[in-house]
């Protein structure tokens, strides 16, 4: 299970470092995709493979769905961690997510997200905690 949040940078060639206590979890290759919120998804092998097969499932149908795998699937690349510790986040994907230079890696359970550091602060103030607390009983989460 992946928590907690670290702050790097992004060097010139796209490059950033994982902490440690992530790469564990994550292992030396992983997919990393367009996420939701603006930030990017890094999810494990076994995580990702549970995904994908969830998008498999959806209906071709169905508009809605075709976009949503889409989506995730167009921008997946597979990042390899280099013996510094470091990923290279395709340009499209720093694009996607607006990544410049200073970037937050959060640990969000089964999956890390990787975060423009201000868009991070930005959308993260957790003055309405109390308001969605009250939300998660209906996704049957009591506190």
């Amino acid at each position: 299970m992946f928590m907690s949040e670290y702050s790097h940078s992004i060097d010139a060639k796209g490059r950033v470092i994982v902490p440690a206590k992530f790469r564990d979890g994550l292992g030396d290759s992983f997919v990393v995709t367009k996420g939701l919120d603006g930030c990017l998804f890094a999810f494990p092998s076994e995580e990702w493979a549970s995904f994908e097969e969830k998008l498999k499932s959806l209906p071709m149908a169905n508009k809605d769905a075709r976009k949503f795998v889409r989506f995730f699937l167009a921008g997946a690349t597979l990042a390899e961690v280099d013996k510094q510790g470091r990923i290279l986040l395709p340009s499209v994907l720093r694009e996607s997510a607006a990544l410049e230079k200073d970037v937050v890696l959060v640990g969000v359970g089964n999956r890390v997200e990787i975060w423009d550091k201000k868009r991070w602060e930005e959308s993260t103030s957790f003055d309405d905690m109390d308001e969605i607390a009250e939300h998660m009983a209906d996704l049957g989460l009591n506190i």
